[in-house]
């Protein structure tokens, strides 16, 4: 999994032929729901294996062309390239999924994994700029709705 100097600079390579060629491309923000407390509870390593976890799910289920980032701390970033409104919330949807429905395993303990997530859409015609800011915005949405409904 790339970190975040490398999805910054993929960012700006992806937004200048987006900007150029007028082509589509989204991007996902993803956090971890519950990181802290599975530090907590069963040590860094098992947060560290969770994170690798979810980067190999990730990985695994987009396209080659497409990028994945640790941004720091829980949150993960997908750039998928070639990628509308529709495909974006598609690929948010079954990509959180996917991580829900994989167990993970620590010490013989399953520990439910889950996230919440973010998309944002650039056509070549809006400011490419925003794309990262606006994804993360959305994710911090999702994240305050499944607060309030006690998920």
């Amino acid at each position: 999994m790339a970190n975040r100097r490398a999805f910054v600079r993929e960012m700006s390579r992806v937004v200048a032929y987006a900007e150029r060629y007028g082509a589509n491309f989204s991007v996902l923000y993803f956090d971890i729901n519950g990181f802290k407390e599975i530090n907590d509870r069963f040590g860094h390593a098992a947060g560290d294996a969770a994170l690798r976890q979810i980067a190999e799910l990730l990985a695994e289920n987009i396209r080659e062309s497409d990028i994945v980032s640790r941004l720091g701390g829980d949150e993960v970033g997908v750039i998928l390239a070639q990628a509308d409104v529709a495909a974006a919330a598609e690929n948010a949807v079954s990509l959180s999924a996917l991580i829900a429905a994989t167990p993970f395993e620590w010490e013989s303990t399953s520990v439910p994994l889950s996230v919440s997530y973010g998309a944002y859409s650039f056509s070549g015609k809006k400011d490419a700029g925003e794309a990262p800011q606006r994804a993360d915005e959305a994710m911090y949405e999702n994240k305050q709705g499944r607060a309030s409904n006690g998920s």
